[in-house]
């Protein structure tokens, strides 16, 4: 079992449970095929760095799951199909990168929060 990260940006015309609704689907693929989800993220509705099929905004949301490499391609495949998908990314997260995110969820301080000053 490998250690991923997932990001897709969903069009920004999807109600709350649109939304909820396709987060679901996602996340229960990953669990359908043995996998776990670790932690998910919804980052919600934010500004595109340039449009996308006509759109400057659109709803964030990042997941971090384990499974097999041989799903990757197949959550791609319904990846691409899904019409609410704008663009999505599946990153293969190394010992550090997993350590990294576990240390920020937890809390702790990882080196790279800025200094208050006082």
């Amino acid at each position: 079992m490998n250690n991923y990260e997932l990001m897709v940006i969903f069009t920004p015309v999807l109600s709350e449970e649109e939304f909820k609704a396709a987060q679901k689907k996602f996340s229960d693929m990953v669990t359908d095929a043995g996998g776990e989800i670790v932690s998910t993220n919804p980052w919600g509705l934010k500004s595109l760095a340039y449009p996308i099929q006509k759109k400057t905004t659109a709803i964030y949301w990042v997941t971090e799951f384990r499974g097999s490499s041989d799903f990757n391609e197949k959550l791609k495949i319904q990846l691409n199909r899904d019409e609410q998908v704008l663009r999505h990314m599946i990153t293969k997260l190394d010992k550090y990168a997993v350590e990294y995110n576990n240390r920020k969820r937890s809390g702790v301080p990882t080196g790279t929060e800025k200094v208050q000053e006082a």
